[in-house]
């Protein structure tokens, strides 16, 4: 057995003397869970500070959807529709024929209204031609027989009589005058309105023209038919041709001018005429009023009747976003503020800006607005329609569509 040195202990001692004793395992584990508890919860906050500022840039709602202004396209004139030149869902360009109504009827009613203004014009020229020479002729002196006195008395006769019938015609033209202007005011406040399509308007316009034409014509009727009871009864008195000649001379031009004047007016009634049927004809082809998609009732062979709705056209160009805010979102909300709308359907987002805000909320523009004027009122959180516009080129596609449901966010800072 080996002896053992002194001097190996006391080596050893002071090795083991000089190392520290390592500290618990359970101590280690404690303090790396504290430091990174705390790194945990300074992300949060910072995360969360950011998310604040983030969600407080702006205003959401899936209370939303694309928007806009369908357009009616109805029949001016009846007819039998002979072609129908579209299809649903197609697209068409403004001032594209639509629909045709058979023509032939319309065609007929201006050839017959341009005959009726060509005679109308040439019994008005030979009036205005026999009135100067009437003045000549009446100048000259007229002999009165028997025969002629009882032919006067018979003129009497039936110039009273044609008085009567003037004033008649006169009376009814006077009474579809005022009923036709009537119409043209209904029908005026009525498209201002836009409750009527406009070519209902312009028919009434067109009546009416026509209807004071036939006042006029009438009128003048009266005073020819009235005058020439006068110059009749002034030729039954007279005995000499001298005295008859320079007593019914003056009546009788001025019987011609009256003649001329009704004439003219009967001119005006038929050229009033002639314009009516001429927009009746050019009313059987129907066009387009803008662009856009296309969805029709009509289909060839159907009668149709004057305002009655063929079809309807969406224009794809012109649509816009109804998203209805809750009050409370709209402290700091103005109109051009930017927002990005997302789209359900097919996950796209466009831009656009808040182009107005509506003057009340939505139950307000309802058929049966709530009554809250009631014992057991609950106060609820209104909504209030916020009109946003896309910005220039955001719909080239035609991707958004009217009744597509929408999220906008409106950037409120």
């Amino acid at each position: 057995m080996a002896e053992e040195h002194p001097s190996d202990f006391t080596i050893d001692a002071s090795r083991e003397s000089a190392t520290p004793p390592p500290p618990p395992r359970y101590k280690r584990s404690n303090s790396r869970r504290n430091i990174l508890i705390a790194v945990i919860v300074l992300v949060v906050l910072v995360g969360g500070f950011f998310l604040w500022r983030y969600l407080g840039t702006y205003e959401s709602t899936d209370d939303a959807e694309v928007d806009a202004h369908l357009y009616p396209v109805s029949a001016r004139v009846s007819g039998y529709v002979i072609k129908v030149n579209v299809n649903d869902n197609q697209y068409v360009q403004k001032g594209a024929l639509l629909v045709e109504i058979d023509p032939k009827d319309y065609e007929v009613a201006v050839d017959e209204a341009k005959a009726n203004l060509a005679s109308a014009e040439a019994t008005a020229q030979s009036l205005n031609i026999s009135v100067p020479i009437t003045s000549v002729n009446t100048s000259s002196q007229l002999k009165f027989t028997a025969s002629g006195v009882e032919d006067a008395g018979a003129g009497i006769a039936n110039a009273e009589n044609r008085v009567a019938a003037a004033h008649a015609q006169l009376e009814a033209a006077e009474a579809n005058d005022v009923k036709a202007q009537d119409d043209v005011r209904r029908y005026k406040a009525l498209v201002d309105k836009q409750e009527v399509a406009e070519q209902v308007y312009d028919q009434a316009v067109a009546t009416a023209k026509a209807s004071t034409a036939s006042v006029a014509a009438a009128r003048d009727n009266e005073a020819a038919a009235q005058q020439a009871v006068r110059q009749a009864r002034s030729q039954l008195g007279q005995s000499e041709a001298s005295q008859q000649s320079a007593e019914t001379g003056p009546q009788q031009v001025s019987s011609v001018r009256a003649r001329a004047r009704a004439a003219i007016a009967d001119v005006q009634q038929k050229r009033a005429a002639l314009e009516k049927a001429q927009l009746n004809l050019q009313y059987t082809q129907i066009v387009a009023p803008i662009g856009g998609e296309v969805n029709k009732t009509v289909v060839l062979g159907l009668n149709v009747q004057p305002g009655q709705q063929l079809l309807t056209i969406v224009p794809l160009e012109e649509i816009w976003v109804t998203a209805n805010f809750k009050e409370t979102q709209l402290r700091r909300m103005k109109v051009g503020q930017k927002s990005e709308i997302h789209v359900d359907s097919s996950g796209q987002t466009f831009k656009g800006h808040v182009d107005s805000i509506a003057g009340a909320t939505g139950p307000l523009f309802s058929l049966l607005p709530p009554e809250n004027a009631t014992g057991n009122y609950v106060k609820i959180v209104q909504r209030i329609p916020v009109k946003i516009v896309l910005e220039p080129g955001e719909n080239q596609d035609h991707q958004l569509r009217p009744g597509m449901n929408v999220v906008p966010d409106v950037y409120i800072r």
